[in-house]
């Protein structure tokens, strides 16, 4: 695919969070499976309902643009669940595999959220104010799981973590 304008890049950037976004929508049931948190769990369940919707969102986005939303494989998502899924292969129980698994969904989050606000403003400078808005929501979705992910982390009692460490 050439680029040679602001719309060109916003669909590149398009079909990389396609790929990303139905990469984790993959992943997500496996992190949710080995959280033992009800409250992680809970997190990354409803995330996952919140993906499906957004990767749809995705698909209408590019119909609008007149381009296929397949196309790109996100080496950087890819990389991310490899990351997540690692974790899951460490001696790690209870809270503290929960808080190991926060921390590779936050990394997740932090890499849609850089996506989508370069994806916005690409949209902006392309005259597509509609699908800015579209992208913004989506923006603030994943805004919206990093902060609850951020309170889950902090209700997991830190005194039951160090515990467990020292029962071992």
């Amino acid at each position: 695919m050439k680029i040679s304008e602001p719309r060109d890049l916003l669909v590149h950037e398009l079909k990389d969070l396609y790929s990303a976004e139905t990469q984790l929508l993959k992943a997500l049931p496996r992190l949710a499976k080995a959280a033992t948190s009800k409250d992680l769990k809970k997190t990354l369940e409803s995330h996952a309902k919140v993906t499906k919707k957004q990767a749809d969102r995705l698909e209408k986005v590019m119909k609008q643009l007149d381009e296929p939303p397949r196309g790109k494989k996100c080496v950087a998502m890819e990389g991310l669940i490899e990351e997540g899924r690692e974790l899951l292969e460490e001696d790690l129980e209870g809270p503290l595999l929960d808080l190991a698994l926060i921390g590779a969904a936050q990394k997740i989050e932090h890499y849609e959220i850089a996506g989508y606000g370069t994806a916005r403003t690409l949209a902006q400078l392309a005259g597509e104010e509609k699908i800015a808005a579209v992208l913004q929501q989506t923006l603030d979705e994943e805004g919206d799981t990093d902060k609850r992910l951020t309170d889950v982390a902090m209700s997991l009692s830190l005194a039951t973590v160090s515990a467990e460490a020292e029962e071992e």
